[in-house]
């Protein structure tokens, strides 16, 4: 079971989220409490192993911009969390994750044929379109309806709770970011503990080399 730590603002944290075994990394530019400069991912990027995916969360932003961040900073996929079409997401050079904030199933098949290789489950949108640590009534999602994604479970997860929305929807990748915090800055054995916990349950850990500088 792969992991992805959303919202990291600083080198410090990235590469020990690396090294604990995330196989991606998240960078907000979208409007945020966790909104990172360019600059500063660019940097946090450089220190990071080839193999862990680089993120980059936006929400309804030129397809200009979204390309031209993503050449500066070394981004690897770009998350769309906004009110992006099909035909938009089709422009974009780069692998796309579709963020969705889960209502129902009614129109959930529709996103089956999205142009992504990846569909993310949020919770309810809040102040933010994500990280709001909300989460949702997982049985309620019908999975067989994204049979054609690798699915990305995100919204209010946590160590305590992990287990039950893996066991119940079996996703490709779970995205954390609040969950991982301590009064709101993220805390870096709750990192370790969330990784661990999930890579018991999925299997064998995924140890990364890390760079350092």
């Amino acid at each position: 079971m792969k992991v992805k730590i959303c919202g990291i603002t600083d080198v410090h944290t990235a590469i020990a989220a690396a090294r604990y075994g995330a196989d991606a990394i998240g960078f907000v530019f979208a409007e945020s409490k966790r909104k990172v400069s360019i600059g500063k991912a660019k940097e946090i990027v450089s220190f990071l192993p080839p193999e862990v995916l680089k993120v980059g969360v936006f929400v309804n932003e030129s397809r200009e911009e979204v390309e031209r961040i993503a050449s500066i900073v070394g981004l690897t996929h770009i998350q769309l969390h906004g009110d992006e079409s099909p035909s938009f997401s089709e422009l974009i050079s780069l692998p796309i994750i579709k963020a969705i904030s889960f209502q129902s199933n009614d129109g959930l098949a529709v996103f089956n044929q999205f142009p992504s290789e990846y569909i993310l489950l949020d919770g309810p949108k809040g102040k933010y379109r994500g990280g709001n640590g909300k989460a949702f009534d997982w049985n309620e999602v019908n999975a067989a309806l994204l049979e054609e994604k690798k699915v990305i479970l995100a919204g209010g997860l946590q160590v305590s709770n992990v287990e039950q929305a893996i066991k119940i929807i079996n996703p490709y990748m779970v995205d954390v970011s609040s969950g991982v915090e301590t009064d709101g800055i993220k805390d870096l054995v709750k990192i370790k503990e969330f990784i661990e916990k999930v890579k018991t349950l999925g299997g064998n850990v995924n140890e990364h080399l890390y760079i350092t500088k």
